[in-house]
């Protein structure tokens, strides 16, 4: 039986269970019972279910949305599979210091980049946060360091104040303030966001969404309250089959505005590969 991250008698030199915090009332979670707890509760009784597939469900409330479906989740691990965006895993890990102990993954997905991390630093630990269930359980997979947590990245974070030293959001939505509050001073925070030519050639044709060619200065605006300390740009050519183009187009927010069968269709007359751009910017900033 492999170690739970959120036991410290099994991980000792874990830091994710005193990185997180009760969605209630903001004080710490200790576990119910060790070594395979069931559920965190805080002193003043509120608790939060650990499930059978070994995540954290520390939201609260109704949600408007529930993020990534079952089926984005499994297009997503399905790309990432095939090695497409090892690149991007590259340099994420790269980009995250070493001596880093609690790296954070805000809208961790698959838990992909989470653990590529991890791997490149063998004495971290991690804590991935995501709305989706779907890809909660199957990020509670994704490294035997890594504790996962559904959570609303909108909503003030389950996490302690200065607990990370390193955050990431890939391909995620930030909340600037919440990220402030939980990086440490000195801490990194690892941003990674397409770039008006990736995907360029199969967004029209399949019906994706634009992006934002200002989306940089956007970035440097919303996280005005960090320090730029390095961007890198990410270009190149990947080859992909009908499958993995399906698996492209229906992993991310696109999945919600693009009928499969249409998508099925327009597919069905690509027999070899297709060469596309992945176009996308690595911004590492500081906190003060």
């Amino acid at each position: 039986m492999s170690a739970h991250p959120l036991d410290p008698a099994e991980v000792p030199g874990s830091a994710v269970l005193p990185a997180l915090a009760c969605p209630v009332c903001g004080a710490g979670l200790a576990p119910d019972a060790l070594p395979r707890p069931s559920l965190l509760r805080c002193a003043d009784g509120h608790s939060a279910d650990i499930a059978r597939q070994g995540y954290v469900s520390l939201l609260r409330g109704r949600h408007a949305t529930s993020g990534d479906t079952a089926a984005m989740v499994q297009a997503r691990e399905e790309l990432l599979g095939s090695g497409h965006y090892r690149r991007i895993q590259d340099a994420v890990a790269a980009a995250v210091p070493g001596g880093a102990r609690l790296v954070v993954d805000l809208g961790c997905g698959t838990g992909a980049y989470l653990a590529a991390v991890l791997d490149a630093h063998p004495d971290a630990s991690g804590l991935g946060l995501d709305l989706s269930a779907p890809a909660a359980r199957r990020a509670a997979r994704a490294h035997p360091r890594a504790a996962i947590a559904t959570a609303d990245l909108w909503q003030p974070l389950p996490l302690a104040d200065g607990c990370a030293d390193a955050l990431l959001t890939v391909f995620a939505p930030r909340n600037a303030p919440e990220m402030l509050r939980v990086l440490r001073p000195g801490g990194t925070a690892v941003v990674v966001t397409p770039r008006e030519r990736h995907l360029h050639e199969i967004r029209p044709v399949f019906g994706m969404l634009g992006i934002d060619a200002g989306k940089a200065e956007r970035l440097d605006e919303q996280l005005a309250g960090f320090s730029l300390a390095e961007r890198r740009e990410l270009d190149y050519e990947v080859s992909m089959s009908p499958a993995e183009l399906r698996a492209e187009v229906l992993m991310g927010p696109s999945a919600h505005h693009v009928d499969a069968a249409v998508l099925d269709a327009a597919l069905a007359g690509r027999d070899g590969p297709t060469v596309v751009t992945v176009a996308v910017t690595v911004s590492v900033f500081l906190r003060a």
